[in-house]
């Protein structure tokens, strides 16, 4: 399993157009999802997410009106307090958490400050257990994560080799 971050970026960059193209095929290929599933499992327990935090550091996190009334009780503000110190506006125009120079506002280290109060999509992230849709309806999303994620990067690479997927 790859886990060095330098690494991960490198490759992933470079397999974008296979990775694109293995997104294209799978959806057009009916598979048995419980054989990603178990290869997901397989890699979760292999690499420790709590280690790395490099999604914490570039991805962008939606956050939903629950997320904000949980964060805010826990950080005893209100919402709207919240919203003004905690929160921008994304690429497509939705609420995220905001982002410093570090990454996300709650990055301390590689820790996350409010853990075990984060947002959803933190806590199922990178999605590949958790979440709405089967894993071919959400390729779209891996191909980016494969550049920064030791966890989508090497789950691919295994999904690849158990659909005999053909690399030019």
């Amino acid at each position: 399993m790859i886990t060095e971050l330098v690494q991960i970026r490198r490759l992933g960059e470079k397999k974008r157009d296979e990775n694109q193209r293995f997104r294209r095929w799978i959806k057009s290929h009916n598979f048995v999802e419980r054989q990603f599933r178990a290869a997901a499992h397989e890699v979760h327990e292999a690499i420790d997410c709590r280690q790395c935090a490099e999604c914490c550091r570039v991805a962008e996190v939606n956050v939903t009106v629950r997320d904000i009334d949980t964060l805010s009780r826990h950080l005893r503000i209100t919402p709207k307090q919240f919203r003004a110190q905690y929160t921008a506006k994304g690429e497509d125009g939705d609420l995220i958490l905001a982002h410093n120079k570090s990454g996300c506002v709650f990055l301390d280290g590689k820790d996350c400050s409010v853990y075990e109060f984060r947002p959803k999509t933190c806590e199922g992230f990178p999605h590949l257990l958790r979440g709405m849709g089967s894993i071919q309806f959400k390729m779209w999303a891996y191909v980016e994560r494969a550049t920064y994620c030791p966890i989508v990067y090497n789950w691919m690479e295994k999904v690849k080799d158990l659909t005999n997927f053909r690399k030019p």
